[in-house]
């Protein structure tokens, strides 16, 4: 490292690394810090016994926006479809094509065939609205591209899209409401809205929620599993001259001196972490400026981060066709109709320190979840050794219950209790075979991502949606707004920084980030 940069990026996720790709690109020397052992945040792949498994996201979705930004940097990666399966019980339809939604709806009319016209209404609200996702991510996003000087392209894409995008972005801001009580409209079966619902985090948005059976068919896996992405991100700054600090969490920022750690100094600053960190440890000597970092502070902190998920890894001596004859290599499956809302909640009380009804609890919570279910050896063959097969099994996980957990000193044994219902609920109908074919299993928590990534209740989607309203920008018209900040040489990019959010919103804010510096320092 040096002692003084244009820029210093603080976060080395996928935002952090989107904005270095393109500041070290125009030239400027940058420096990313990171506080884990390697760069990726919440996206990466890591080997253990030659199983390959993948931590975060477990399929990638282009959105308009990951290939073209690839492209416009030179970066060539491989990239294999990942369709989707959705299962319920011993029933499952793979989602590959737009008859896949008639499929879904008979699917769901057979486990409810009292409510057949509440299913078909709830399916033709979410062809409605996925076809208004279909414009936003209809075309390469403008912003990832170099030059405007195609006039065909202009008059023949660009400006019929534009219009088209301005229209349905009026109609999604309607869609605001919570995806569970959408619902309600269009039936009163409270176990077929969970059925539903439970995809997603809790109060999601309707829009980002009902979108999402549409982007099931835009599933993307990079060759070499998930982390190839930010890898091959971070290669390319690399090569460009970034300097990079690992194991590197910033602990203090002086405003007045542009001074990080009191040893670095920057002309501009780009925050691609915990958005609360920032203004923890931000401070100023001017009164105004240090006023609007306390006023920010405070506002941060009545807000929480969102959902956060329980990740069980588990390698196996069951050939991977033993798997590719049940499913495909990416799973969404809900072991029966119940739904939540059948289960007794009273374990997430915070004042709950109960043992045994918070064991029963997650029993239960366990057979009535929805689980994320991945594959990684049927997209890339090499991610496995021979004949065996790993997979990856997500479930939304309350981040407070796992601190309580941690806090009353049974944290490792919940642990294994987690995970042996996990197996169970796995093994009942969907891999019979699977829990005596296990060679190893191991599990992380929201406590797990916390510690590892410093996000705020180990949060995997920036902020949650419960508190009303979220305290970052959260129109889509608005996104260049979303890497302001209250300083006014520091940007903020990433999860944090917009909402809802995901990998796409995560790199598009790291571009805007990144304009936003290269603009600063050229008025300089």
């Amino acid at each position: 490292m040096k002692t003084q940069y244009d820029i210093v990026i603080v976060g080395g996720g996928m935002a952090g690394l989107t904005a270095s790709a393109y500041c070290t690109r125009s030239g400027y020397s940058v420096l990313l810090c990171e506080q884990q052992p390697r760069l990726g945040g919440l996206i990466g792949s890591f080997e253990r016994e030659g199983f390959v498994f993948d931590q975060g996201i477990r399929a990638i979705e282009n959105s308009g926006i990951i290939f073209p930004m690839l492209k416009q940097l030179g970066i060539s990666l491989s990239w294999v479809k990942s369709p989707v399966t959705l299962a319920v019980g011993d029933q499952k339809i793979k989602v590959d094509s737009l008859d896949s939604f008639a499929d879904y709806q008979e699917m769901l009319g057979s486990l409810f065939p009292e409510n057949k016209a509440d299913i078909q209404a709830i399916m033709e609200e979410i062809q409605k609205i996925t076809s208004y996702m279909d414009v936003l991510y209809g075309i390469d996003n403008p912003l990832f591209l170099d030059s405007y000087q195609d006039l065909t392209y202009l008059r023949k894409t660009l400006l019929p899209w534009f219009f088209r995008y301005l229209r349905t972005i009026k109609t999604i801001e309607h869609l605001q409401e919570p995806v569970g009580s959408y619902l309600k409209r269009f039936t009163s079966n409270q176990a077929l809205i969970d059925l539903i619902a439970q995809h997603f985090f809790q109060d999601t948005p309707t829009f980002f929620a009902l979108s999402y059976f549409g982007l099931y068919l835009a599933y993307q896996y990079p060759l070499g599993g998930t982390g190839a992405l930010p890898t091959c991100l971070a290669h390319y700054a690399i090569e460009h001259g970034l300097d990079t600090a690992i194991r590197h969490r910033v602990e203090n920022i002086d405003v007045e001196k542009r001074c990080i750690d009191g040893q670095i100094t920057y002309k501009h600053l780009i925050w691609a972490a915990d958005l609360k960190s920032l203004y923890r440890i931000a401070h100023s000597n001017d009164k105004r400026q240090a006023s609007a970092i306390e006023n920010q502070r405070k506002r941060m902190e009545h807000h929480r981060g969102g959902d956060s998920i329980f990740s069980l890894y588990v390698a196996t001596d069951l050939e991977p066709s033993y798997f590719s004859s049940r499913s495909s290599a990416h799973l969404f499956y809900t072991p029966n109709t119940r739904g939540q809302s059948s289960i007794d909640r009273r374990a997430l009380d915070p004042a709950c320190h109960d043992k045994d009804m918070i064991e029963a609890y997650l029993k239960d919570y366990f057979h009535t979840t929805t689980y994320e279910i991945s594959l990684p050896v049927l997209r890339d063959p090499t991610l496995a050794p021979k004949g065996c097969t790993g997979l990856v099994v997500s479930t939304l996980f309350p981040y407070e219950l796992a601190h309580r957990i941690q806090e009353d000193a049974w944290y490792e044994e919940c642990k294994r209790i987690c995970e042996q219902t996990m197996l169970a609920v796995l093994s009942d109908q969907l891999y019979p075979d699977l829990f005596q074919h296990c060679r190893f299993v191991f599990s992380s928590t929201p406590t797990t991502l916390e510690r590892l990534t410093s996000s705020s209740e180990g949060a995997i989607t920036g902020w949650s949606f419960t508190d009303g309203e979220v305290p970052v920008v959260h129109q889509m018209r608005r996104i260049t707004k979303s890497v302001e900040t209250v300083i006014a040489h520091v940007s903020q990019a990433g999860q944090w920084s917009f909402s809802p959010s995901g990998l796409p919103i995560s790199a598009m804010t790291g571009n805007l980030a990144a304009k936003r510096a290269i603009k600063d320092l050229k008025k300089r």
